[in-house]
């Protein structure tokens, strides 16, 4: 699916709530910051892709759309894996993840890895590779496997620690662009503070806590809440509080219908939202949460699913009106597409 088919979709889909769309396109090549493959076992190992509805093997021998870190390791890393049976035998997977200075690759394991570690450890140290193995209940890690990643955002430059288990942008340049986007549309509004709901890391929440008095971020996920506050300390970020609740949970927190041990280190009240911002996944909010959002003036929903988006926006243009629409071509030539909407209360 080209850009021009994706635009002309969004503007079909959501004609009823937008007037202009923004829209960000992405380089064709070496764009992709994660890349995973099954292993497909002749002789050799050899990367493959299966298609869902078919089932249909796809041998990989090159990947261009993927980071040019990651191009060059591919075949490399291979090599090396053929050429020690310890290595190659009952490989089923592997991933790659990289950022704009580092790269760190994933080996996936039907068998006991603790009975390889020396071979992975010399695979590391041969290719000087951030290599992580896993099997069932096993997991080791060769150098290491946290990344660190620098974003501009715009004169600003903007540092993040994060590993393979965290959920990422994909599409560097994108995720760029989309927080300047979110810049762009909030920098003439009035703001007091931020209420962010599924922060991950911090992707968002620390290149918009220079624009408010103070932010209030939640994440289900432990491991993304800790990195999340070592990316504060990179960027000497000192208004950000960060609670680990589903966001069901901090509505009833809000509205003091239940109260958290998680939340017991902050007065809910000391904070006066003007803004709420949700990045969700793609089963889109949930009707609870699309209520609890409404009671905020100004929306921001990044989002990764149209269908799921349109469900809310039936709901939420109920009280708020569509200020700004973008669509965000984060996977060129695919289906998906990635919309950010400002919403303004009516």
């Amino acid at each position: 699916m080209i850009l021009d088919e994706k635009i002309s979709f969004i503007k079909e889909e959501f004609k009823e709530y937008i007037k202009n769309i923004d829209i960000f396109s992405s380089k064709d090549k070496h764009y992709r910051t994660r890349a995973e493959f099954s292993i497909f076992h002749d002789e050799n190992a050899n990367y493959a892709m299966f298609d869902q509805n078919t089932k249909k093997k796809y041998i990989v021998n090159s990947f261009d759309i993927a980071d040019e870190k990651i191009c060059s390791i591919m075949p490399i890393l291979l090599k090396h894996i053929n050429k020690n049976q310890n290595l190659k035998n009952k490989l089923f997977g592997v991933e790659f993840l990289a950022t704009k200075s580092d790269v760190s690759t994933t080996l996936l394991y039907h068998k006991d890895i603790s009975k390889i570690k020396n071979e992975l450890n010399s695979l590391s140290d041969e290719l000087n590779l951030k290599i992580i193995a896993r099997s069932k209940n096993k997991k080791l890690i060769f150098k290491d496997e946290i990344l660190k990643q620098e974003l501009n955002i715009f004169d600003k430059k903007i540092y993040y620690l994060f590993n393979n288990d965290c959920f990422i942008q994909p599409n560097t340049y994108i995720n760029e662009q989309m927080i300047q986007w979110v810049i762009n549309n909030i920098k003439n509004q009035n703001k007091k503070d931020l209420l962010e709901l599924y922060c991950g890391y911090g992707n968002f929440t620390i290149a918009l806590s220079f624009y408010f008095n103070k932010v209030l971020a939640t994440e289900i996920s432990k491991s993304n809440i800790n990195f999340a506050l070592k990316n504060c300390d990179l960027n000497n970020i000192n208004n950000i509080n960060f609670a680990r609740l589903s966001s069901d949970e901090l509505s009833k927190a809000i509205k003091k219908d239940r109260e958290f041990n998680r939340l017991k280190h902050l007065n809910l009240d000391d904070f006066n939202f003007s803004h709420v911002l949700v990045d969700p996944p793609r089963a889109g909010l949930e009707k609870s949460v699309v209520e609890f959002i409404k009671n905020y003036e100004n929306i921001i929903y990044i989002s990764c699913n149209p269908h799921t988006l349109k469900q809310n926006l039936k709901e939420l243009t109920k009280t708020h009106n569509v200020i700004n629409f973008a669509l965000f071509d984060q996977f060129v030539n695919t289906h998906h597409m990635e919309c950010g909407v400002i919403l303004n209360v009516k």
